[in-house]
Parts: C-alpha cells; sequence; structure tokens
C-alpha cells in the first residue's frame, strides 16, 4: 500500500516516515524543504533501511503533484505540510492563508482527479482557542485566536464538506497537543530555524550551550508551582497515531476528529526539572511577565483516540526528555553542519526521481 507523506522531511513527518516504513507499507514523500532538510530523510533510510521515494515539490505547483500521483498507485495521503509558527503567521498572515490553505485545496482536487479519498489532516489544539473547561475534548467549542489556528480551522470545515459531498471520501483529523522528544536512535530530532518558539528545544539548546537561558513567562497562574501547565506527547506517540488513524479510514467513510495528547499536563518547572535530571545539567532559567495571550492549564481528554483508535501515548515525561536531549546533545547544530558537509554528494540511500 503506498502513502503520499506531505511534509515528510519535518519534525513529524519523518517520524511518521519511520513508522510508516517500520509497518511495512510504501511511503512517497513530498516536501519543498522550506523549513526542513534532505538530511532527515537520509537518516529515515538508515534507521529503517528501507527505500523510499522523494519528490522536492511544492504542494501549489499542481502539475507536478499530478505527475507524483500518475507516477505512483497512491491509496491515501497524510498530509503534514505548511507553514506553523503561530507568532509569524501573525506577521504574515496572506502567506499562512495562502500556503496552508491553497496548497491543500489543490491537494484535494488532485486526490479527487485520481480517485484517492483517503487522507489525514495534520490539524492542531489551537483551534480550540481559549478552552472554556479542561480537558479538552473534540466537542469543546472551537475559536482559534491567530492566522495559523485560523488556517487549520478553515481546513477542518472544508473537509467536513468535501467528505459530506460524497461518501467515498474517509478522512480522520488530528488534533496535536505539544509534541516532543525524538527518535530513541538520535538521529532524527526537531531541528528549528534560528531561535527556537517551543519550550523542548529551547530547554535543550541552553542545555547543549547554544543559548544563556529559558525565559519562563508567568509564575502566578493557578496551577500547582505558578507556572504554565501543557500536555507534552512524544513525537513517536504522535506518529504512530498517524498509523491508527490511517488503519481507520482505509476501511470507512466519513470525518473523525481525534485528540492526540497524553491526557495530563506538565508545567514549565516541571519540564525544566525532567531535563535536569536526565542530562545532569542545569539548566537556568528567568522567570518574566506573561505574554498576551498564554493560558494557564491546557491538556486533552485522549479517550475517543483511546477507544476508536485503540491508541494511547505511552511515553512519559523523563523519556521525552532523555530522547530531546540524546539528539540535542548528537546534533548540537541540528542537520545543519550535515548538510552542508554533503550538500555536494549526488548521491543518497533513497530514491530521489530526477525529474517527473
Amino acid at each position: 500500500m503506498a502513502i503520499l507523506i506531505t511534509g515528510g522531511a519535518g519534525y513529524i513527518g519523518s517520524h511518521t516516515c519511520v513508522e510508516l516504513l517500520d509497518a511495512g507499507y510504501e511511503v512517497v514523500i513530498v516536501d519543498n524543504l522550506s523549513n526542513s532538510s534532505h538530511i532527515s530523510l537520509e537518516r529515515v533510510a538508515e534507521i529503517t533501511n528501507k527505500t523510499f521515494t522523494f519528490y522536492k515539490m511544492d504542494l501549489l505547483d499542481r502539475n507536478g503533484l499530478e505527475g507524483v500521483f500518475a507516477r505512483h498507485p497512491i491509496d491515501a495521503v497524510i498530509h503534514f505540510a505548511g507553514l506553523k509558527a503561530v507568532g509569524e503567521s501573525v506577521q504574515l498572515p496572506l502567506s499562512y492563508y495562502h500556503t496552508n490553505i491553497t496548497s491543500s485545496l489543490i491537494l484535494c482536487e488532485v486526490m479527487k482527479k485520481f480517485g484517492v479519498h483517503k487522507l489525514v489532516f495534520s490539524s492542531s489544539a489551537t483551534v480550540y482557542g481559549t478552552p472554556e473547561q479542561i480537558p479538552i475534548a473534540e466537542g469543546s467549542p472551537l475559536g482559534a485566536t491567530n492566522p495559523y489556528g485560523r488556517t487549520k480551522l478553515m481546513m477542518e470545515q472544508i473537509l467536513e464538506d468535501l467528505a459530506h459531498s460524497n461518501e467515498r471520501w474517509g478522512i480522520s483529523i488530528l488534533r496535536y497537543f505539544n509534541p516532543i522528544g525524538a527518535h530513541k536512535s538520535g538521529r532524527i530530532g526537531e531541528n528549528p530555524s534560528g531561535i527556537p518558539n517551543n519550550l523542548m528545544p529551547y530547554i535543550s539548546q541552553v542545555a547543549v550551550g547554544k543559548l544563556k537561558q529559558v525565559n519562563v513567562f508567568g509564575s502566578d497562574y493557578p496551577t500547582l508551582d505558578g507556572t504554565g501547565v501543557r500536555d507534552y506527547i512524544h513525537v513517536v506517540d504522535l506518529a504512530l497515531g498517524h498509523l491508527r488513524a490511517l488503519e481507520k479510514i482505509m476501511n470507512k467513510s466519513g470525518v473523525d476528529i481525534y485528540n492526540l495528547g497524553t491526557g495530563r499536563g506538565y508545567s514549565v518547572l516541571e519540564m525544566i526539572a525532567a531535563f535536569e535530571k536526565v542530562s545532569e545539567r542545569s539548566i537556568p532559567y528567568a522567570i518574566s511577565n506573561r505574554r498576551p495571550g498564554d493560558i494557564a492549564i491546557c491538556y486533552a481528554d485522549t479517550l475517543k483516540a483511546n477507544e476508536e483508535l485503540n491508541w494511547a501515548a505511552t511515553r512519559g515525561i523523563e523519556e521525552m526528555c532523555r530522547d530531546s536531549w540524546r539528539w540535542q546533545n548528537s546534533n548540537p547544530n541540528g542537520y545543519e553542519e550535515e548538510s552542508y558537509l554533503k550538500s555536494e554528494q549526488a548521491e543518497t540511500s533513497y530514491k530521489i526521481p530526477a525529474q517527473l
């Protein structure tokens, strides 16, 4: 069975490719590498000892995408590709709406043209906005508060309309909470460009000496230690959630929406303490004012995914931190250094079509 992975060279995409290949699926990857590295794909091949096909391509390239579908008997699509920084989306709303929505529409149109009606869509817990109650269930009120979140919410609504238009469509919408961690090999992991926006890569870069300290925004929330609480999920657990969702939609139609989280939260200071324990390094931090829009507590109700997908997150906070540290300590500059060293090498361990 051939699965097309859009954005497969990215953080979550590369880990999902590993799980798909290990499960025996044929994998075809489309990624424009705008916020990822081809080195991650070399390492996916190294980890799995499997081959797959990669196209460096933007989803806005309709003709190119049609060429991929013409070449491969695609059975289903897992759609990760898109812009994903909340802060940047506020500064560049038109880019986010154009890239995230237009490219997704093109993908769905090409899927329809080639008779492919099975889709797993990468959404986000940002669609809930400021939650009215905790834990957050799939039926909770929706209200994204930034352009990135609105692109996800708009696409969810579009996909529901699409599924209602033709019963052949089977779609899983996965709302992620906070992915962290890395593959246990330490060969693939989160590789943010510039200063990280998320807590875990920031902590790990402080631990490895790239950044001076962690800035903790707010210490007066109504939580155990006054710092914000979030639902952190190991990226491998998240990847396995995509496999379960894929298996589900192959045998049914309509739209299903699932939260992918652990169902519990950890505070910022708990995350720092856990990372210090596994890394055996001190993580300096400084308390500063709350950021506008931040909430005190956010974690998922995962009962629906547990029951309907037969899936649950099994990796705890120390394993998440340990795997993050193994990745960061082994790759202090991410893929950057190796990418430079290998930039002139033509041969890779996976198949790259020269042209369509």
